[in-house]
């Protein structure tokens, strides 16, 4: 009989064994994921970290060269956005560049183009150019975002014509929009909301922008 009992207690010693071989491999299994995991972040924490300091060095560039060159527009701190307003390149309800905006445009753009292209990693850090027509919320809905197209077109086609270094990179990010009155004060015809915005869309922007708020986040 005591024979007979033994043989169970040896089954139960061997199946503790397998269960605690597989307990084993899981635990092996989530320590070299998480090890991954940690890796990955920061290894993103770093391609960020990069992506920033490079977005500095752009607008930082841009402004110091617009600043240097006695050109009154400034590109925004953060995101790099230049405003152009309508009194320098149009005449009212125009879509036709003034001499003036013409001028502007001569002195603005090879210092634009050259400090976007002044290294790999500041080129590749910008996807995209947009050159976007902005209205006041005076008139038409309709009428608004008609002459925000055309003015768009009509600055990006000038810019064409224009000979300055890396022209073609340039014009290989460009894209063109209308934006009318949608960023307008509703209630009141601001001045302001009529320009030619300059807009950059970073490489891996939307991505980026997600890491950062779950950084933000975690601490």
């Amino acid at each position: 009989m005591r024979g007979l009992g033994a043989a169970p207690k040896t089954a139960d010693v061997e199946e503790s064994g397998v269960w605690l071989s597989v307990g084993d491999l899981m635990s092996v299994l989530l320590m070299i994921f998480a090890l991954l995991l940690i890796s990955a972040l920061v290894q993103i924490s770093e391609v960020y970290e990069e992506s920033q300091n490079t977005r500095v060095v752009i607008i930082k560039g841009i402004n110091d060269a617009l600043n240097a060159a006695g050109i009154e527009v400034k590109a925004d701190s953060d995101t790099g956005d230049i405003s152009i307003t309508d009194s320098i390149l149009f005449d009212l309800d125009d879509y036709r560049l003034k001499p003036s905006g013409k001028e502007f445009l001569n002195k603005f753009i090879p210092i634009y183009s050259d400090v976007v292209f002044q290294s790999k990693a500041t080129a590749d850090e910008v996807s995209r150019i947009v050159i976007e027509g902005h209205s006041s919320s005076e008139g038409s809905f309709n009428r608004n975002m008609e002459l925000s197209v055309l003015r768009a077109n009509s600055v990006t086609a000038f810019i064409n014509s224009m000979s300055f270094e890396n022209k073609y990179r340039f014009f290989d990010k460009v894209v063109i929009s209308g934006r009318g009155p949608i960023e307008a004060d509703p209630n009141v015809a601001q001045a302001s909301d009529r320009k030619v915005k300059f807009r950059f869309q970073f490489k891996d922007d939307e991505f980026l922008g997600h890491f950062s708020e779950v950084e933000k986040v975690e601490k």
